[in-house]
């Protein structure tokens, strides 16, 4: 914990060399294909490294060695985007990079041992997002409706604005995990392959998509007693899914370009929203009772509001931003399952204790049938210097979990702060956050505790 808090300090003072880069980052890497400008293409590149001082689940090792606390540093995530608008009516768009690349685990398949190809080394780029999509109705035709139609590997998955969320402006550290409810399951990253719409109508934003979900192939536990049965993605020969989002848009109206929601605007817009979606997928978990193979289908619902404005004097440049958002999730009876970012642990063979559930690091009981209700708020501190050093940005965000496969429903917190050099551009945001264990089904044994410090920039 002293060494993340000292390498914190030390990236603190440093913002002062930092801010002497410009603020002014106007369109960014865009590269006009035509005079007027109509016909471009824009690249954006991101990193986001993560510091972390961690206590682990009880019965964890790294390395070969049993330990209960662990601290690290690791690459969350390095992407690169473009996409280019050919026509007024036609966009191609592509996003590769790497995610959750540690000092022992998050490299290519099959990286083990030690070498050149040793543990946590050369992780393999892959597409997150690759589509292509056409305007239909162009929205300066009808001022009131749009439409466009689009098709490939693509990010407009529904269900709620955090499923569609942004990885470069989030107001927490990061998105809480379980607004991806298929993440690296039946999705590719928080992606399917499918036909997608979206437009306007007015005030009222949409977005539909019917997707072939990846293949899942789990096999349940037999069970003799129907109630104890709990489902597992196995979705057999898969069957296409359905999502969608509608969005009311109050006050400032939101781009609709691309999928990626705006966790903060830092007080550039008066955004006040509240919306509602919607993930189906036939049969796409199993149960086993007496042998007898059941399927069933995942319903996912959630309703969800968000807010951000200046607030106080204009010369402030204060902002509040604000998000809640319930989820209504069934994926079938008892479903559970556990969740690590950038998991450093494994289970200690050796440990003799009351182990958690979820298993060992930082694994915790995220996603499942049942409720999650999320909030998180935070406020925008007041500078009136023309061209400020720094920015700071506090925030809180809690979350409540009621899960039908635990007896016990959990609430665990989010606290930190953002540090603005350039915008969301370059910034560092500090954060600790609180996680339930369970020892069993029926017991939570207390919380666990982790300190992040996070390094981005994004071009």
């Amino acid at each position: 914990m002293k060494k993340i808090f000292f390498t914190a300090s030390v990236l603190l003072l440093t913002l002062q060399g930092f801010s002497q880069g410009s603020t002014d980052y106007a369109a960014g890497l865009k590269f006009n294909l035509n005079e007027d400008g109509s016909k471009f293409m824009r690249v954006i590149a991101w990193n986001q490294i993560w510091m972390r001082s961690s206590e682990m689940n009880p019965g964890t090792m790294i390395g070969g060695e049993a330990t209960s606390t662990a601290t690290d540093i690791g690459n969350r995530r390095l992407r690169f985007l473009a996409y280019a608008q050919v026509s007024k009516r036609y966009m191609i768009l592509t996003h590769f990079g790497i995610n959750n690349q540690t000092f022992i685990n998050g490299g290519a398949a099959g990286t083990s041992g030690t070498g050149g190809y040793g543990a946590g080394k050369k992780p393999g780029l892959f597409f997150h997002d690759a589509w292509n999509e056409y305007a239909v109705v162009l929205p300066e035709k009808d001022k009131k409706f749009s439409f466009t139609l689009g098709a490939g590997l693509h990010y407009y998955m529904g269900l709620s604005r955090l499923t569609m969320a942004s990885t470069l402006n989030f107001l927490t550290i990061d998105a809480p995990i379980f607004n991806w409810p298929l993440i690296e399951n039946s999705d590719q990253f928080a992606r399917q392959v499918g036909l997608f719409a979206k437009g306007k109508y007015g005030k009222l934003e949409y977005r539909l998509s019917y997707n072939k979900p990846y293949a899942t192939n789990l096999t349940p536990t037999n069970t003799t007693n129907a109630s104890n049965a709990v489902a597992v993605d196995n979705s057999g020969m898969t069957k296409w899914s359905k999502a969608g989002y509608f969005e009311y848009q109050f006050l400032d109206q939101e781009a609709n370009v691309l999928p990626f929601k705006v966790g903060s605007y830092l007080g550039t817009k008066k955004v006040f929203n509240i919306g509602a979606g919607f993930y189906t997928a036939p049969d796409a978990t199993k149960t086993s009772v007496n042998s007898t193979i059941n399927k069933h289908d995942i319903k996912l619902f959630s309703a969800d509001v968000f807010l951000d404005m200046p607030i106080g004097k204009k010369e402030n440049k204060m902002a509040v931003t604000g998000y809640s958002v319930l989820y209504d999730y069934d994926f079938g009876p008892n479903y559970l399952r556990n969740v690590g970012i950038m998991n450093i642990g494994s289970v200690d063979p050796n440990f003799t204790g009351s182990r958690a559930i979820a298993g060992a690091g930082n694994a915790q009981p995220t996603i499942g049938s049942g409720n999650i209700w999320y909030t998180q708020a935070g406020i925008l501190l007041p500078n009136k210097e023309a061209k400020p050093k720094v920015r700071i940005q506090p925030f809180g965000a809690v979350t409540y979990k009621n899960f039908d496969a635990l007896t016990q429903s959990s609430t665990q917190f989010d606290v930190g702060s953002n540090f603005f050099i350039d915008g969301h551009h370059a910034k560092i945001t500090a954060q600790y956050s609180t996680r339930p264990v369970y020892t069993s089904l029926t017991n939570r044994s207390g919380s666990l505790g982790d300190f992040v410090v996070q390094l981005q920039i994004y071009l």
